[in-house]
């Protein structure tokens, strides 16, 4: 059963809150190196987030020794977006970088539908 997480305040969810407590979240995909899962705070209708279980800062962070964990992180999403198409129609594919990335840790939206 999914337990509702408590607002945070921090500036790292995904490695603070998600990783060590996936039990508290409804996960889409979980492996050695990448979680998905619902959006704890959805801004679409359909919102699912993918992170490196790795701390990685952000897309222009990325190194040639993260190349491993990219790869799959990338599996992963296309195999989400293409489920979230084919069940929905549609899907987009965001990250944000600087101040438009609230928790500093890359992470992936899969998203589609109207807003909430």
């Amino acid at each position: 059963m999914v337990q509702s997480v408590p607002q945070y305040r921090g500036d790292d969810f995904y490695c603070d809150v998600a990783i060590p407590d996936p039990g508290s979240l409804d996960v889409v995909h979980e492996d050695e190196l990448v979680l998905a899962f619902h959006h704890t705070r959805p801004f679409w209708t359909n919102h699912i987030v993918i992170v490196p279980k790795r701390h990685i800062a952000s897309l222009t962070t990325v190194s040639s020794a993260d190349e491993h964990v990219i790869r799959r992180l990338l599996e992963v999403v296309q195999a989400i977006a293409a489920e979230t198409e084919r069940t929905t129609g549609a899907a987009a594919v965001l990250t944000n970088l600087g101040e438009y990335q609230d928790s500093k840790h890359l992470h992936i939206h899969v998203h589609s539908g109207p807003r909430r």
